[in-house]
């Protein structure tokens, strides 16, 4: 009961001003944990901005070689899915699939965690995947020819299209989270084990076992995971505006 009550303590209540109060309000220290890594996540890229400016007028430097093929490849993916290039699209998949990438890698830094190995984190990044993929299916298509979809071939399939789209949320972020959890997991476990046992240790760090866990699960992992949550988007995107997007804002 104590546990509760200092749980209870730790918790915010961001509308208790109103006077809500209600635990469907409230966030918990985990919760508070997961916000506090995710904006530190933010301010580490929002800092990688400035020196990555800064090695693009290097126009001989490997740096800016390898940043100009990622974006290039980026592009390339982008007028495969859609048949052109719209920069808004191009600029939302990047940041999606940027910002994942740092979240799934960032336990490379000491006492850090994944902030998408919480639930929240990855249902938030898959509605905001989904509301911006129906936006621009309406914008595409107008309001009555996005709600006609819903009805083809026949108006009974309106409930079948409804629930298609609510599982593509829950699909997106179940998948996200759980590769995710479960690599950080496996990590954890390896690591407690080792701790405890001076030879493990000492083959761990020997044979390099350390740093391909560390590599498989953190940095290969998460680039995978990273890359196939910004495919999921850029398809079911791709889908949703069935290349009748306006030709505004298209790069050459």
């Amino acid at each position: 009961m104590n546990e509760i009550n200092v749980t209870l303590e730790q918790s915010w209540h961001p509308f208790a001003w109103l006077g809500l109060t209600h635990p469907f309000f409230t966030i918990g220290p985990e919760e508070i944990h997961t916000i506090t890594q995710t904006w530190i996540i933010l301010g580490i890229i929002f800092l990688l901005c400035l020196p990555v400016r800064w090695l693009l007028k290097n126009r001989f430097g490997i740096a800016r070689y390898l940043i100009i093929s990622s974006v290039d490849a980026m592009i390339g993916l982008c007028k495969q899915a859609m048949g052109k290039l719209v920069f808004s699209h191009f600029a939302f998949v990047t940041s999606i699939f940027i910002f994942i990438l740092f979240c799934n890698i960032i336990p490379i830094i000491p006492w850090m965690e994944e902030p998408t190995k919480n639930l929240n984190t990855t249902l938030a990044l898959a509605i905001t995947s989904f509301f911006y993929t129906q936006y621009h299916g309406i914008r595409a298509h107008g309001f009555k020819g996005y709600l006609k979809e819903y009805t083809e071939p026949f108006i009974i399939m309106a409930p079948l299209h409804i629930i298609s789209k609510i599982a593509s949320i829950i699909s997106m972020s179940f998948r996200l989270f759980g590769n995710i959890f479960g690599g950080a997991m496996i990590t954890t476990l390896y690591m407690v084990l080792i701790q405890r046992n001076i030879a493990l240790e000492i083959v761990g760090l020997g044979f390099g076992l350390n740093f391909v866990i560390i590599f498989f699960f953190c940095l290969f992992e998460g680039f995978l995971q990273a890359f196939v949550f910004t495919m999921l988007s850029l398809t079911y995107l791709s889908i949703a505006i069935a290349h009748d997007e306006p030709s505004e804002g298209i790069l050459a």
